[in-house]
């Protein structure tokens, strides 16, 4: 299910997470050659993606929301 990004955190290993409108979260690292995601690293590229989406595979499993 598609969701949208409302926020992001760090988790305990530095890495970023995105926090999706479903309470759900994911995250979204830049890992090179394998995922490319340089917006990731700074402010203005992660509140450039606010409001953009991403599948939401705990919702298309019906798992209950994240706490974080």
């Amino acid at each position: 299910m598609r969701r949208r990004i409302t926020g992001f955190h760090k988790d305990e290993l530095d890495d970023w997470v995105a926090e999706l409108e479903c309470r759900h979260t994911q995250h979204v690292r830049h890992n090179p050659p394998w995922t490319s995601r340089p917006w990731v690293e700074s402010d203005e590229g992660r509140a450039s993606r606010l409001g953009e989406v991403l599948e939401c595979l705990k919702c298309d499993r019906e798992e209950p929301p994240d706490l974080h």
